[in-house]
């Protein structure tokens, strides 16, 4: 390592209490282990700072050589060598990296649940010292499991359940619904998270017809084409034409609304565009129309 490039990895490292060498940038990650560091900092809350290893070869190798590590990501706190991802892992999970940043440890998170999830999550615990676990992925996708307790886990109770949450997840999930709903496959589990951002929702046929059943407030939205209306539509549904370009310019943009087409993919498009336009409860009917005319309505013609 030439004497420039450790006189910068030097100043890096003491100028800031903490430094994350990493592959891409903090709201860019280039690879999934710097992003796994990030989403733990973050979780803390504790500020840091980044540096882009790709952005210049001779600190990418240099600060192997500076750390004698050979890995990227790599973490120092108050010029104190931590480790990789493996190792700022383990102490994230057991508190000790809280600890070094001087975090406050995330309050236990509040879930809810519906009597019908709860009894299929019970109806699931087969062996004894099993919990039911809930997590929530860097990309905010959620899962539930079973398994033991895991060093690092809270204990939350929902209802008659138990549920697991590990640290990381712990700041994402409070708030969170669990209601187990009818898809096409059968009963699947469906999350809600208010923290979540916004993004479209699949919303099954079935789901869709007990939302209308409820006379529930939103705007069932048709993009097909006129002729393809005339073959087939579910009542309620309004084509997507200038008027009703013209009168989405001027709703509240936490109307609910859900797009739909012949198959889903056009309608997919549509509600796409229209999140990005700041709606934030955007919907689209998976399998279209069809999957309404074979799964809720029968009477309404495919084609």
């Amino acid at each position: 390592m030439n004497p420039e490039t450790r006189t910068l990895l030097e100043s890096t490292i003491h100028h800031h209490p903490v430094v994350l060498f990493m592959k891409g940038t903090r709201h860019a990650p280039q690879c999934g282990f710097s992003a796994r560091v990030i989403q733990m900092l973050d979780s803390l809350g504790a500020p840091y700072e980044t540096v882009n290893v790709l952005a210049d070869p001779g600190v990418r190798e240099g600060i192997k050589e500076f750390s004698q590590w050979p890995t990227i990501p790599q973490l120092y706190i108050k010029s104190e060598f931590i480790g990789g991802c493996d190792i700022v892992t383990e102490l994230f999970a057991n508190g000790e990296l809280a600890e070094k940043l001087g975090a406050e440890a995330p309050p236990p998170p509040s879930v809810s649940i519906s009597d019908r999830a709860q009894q299929a999550l019970l109806a699931a615990i087969e062996e004894e010292g099993d919990f039911v676990r809930l997590e929530v992925g860097p990309n905010w996708e959620f899962s539930l499991s079973l398994g033991p307790k895991q060093a690092g886990d809270t204990e939350i109770t929902a209802g008659k359940l138990t549920l697991l949450v590990d640290r990381m997840s712990a700041t994402k999930a409070n708030g969170t619904h669990i209601d187990c709903v009818e898809t096409q496959d059968g009963q699947a589990f469906k999350l809600e998270n208010p923290n979540e951002p916004a993004r479209v929702k699949a919303l099954e046929p079935k789901e869709l017809k007990a939302r209308l059943d409820k006379a529930e407030k939103l705007l069932l939205i048709d993009v097909r084409t006129p002729d393809e209306v005339a073959i087939a539509s579910i009542q309620g549904a309004r084509r997507l034409d200038e008027q009703v370009f013209a009168e989405l310019a001027t709703v509240d943009k936490e109307t609910p609304l859900v797009f739909m087409c012949h198959s889903g993919a056009r309608s997919a498009r549509a509600a796409q565009q229209f999140l990005a336009e700041g709606f934030r409860n955007v919907s689209n009917l998976v399998g279209g129309i069809d999957a309404w005319s074979t799964e809720v309505d029968a009477a309404v013609p495919r084609y």
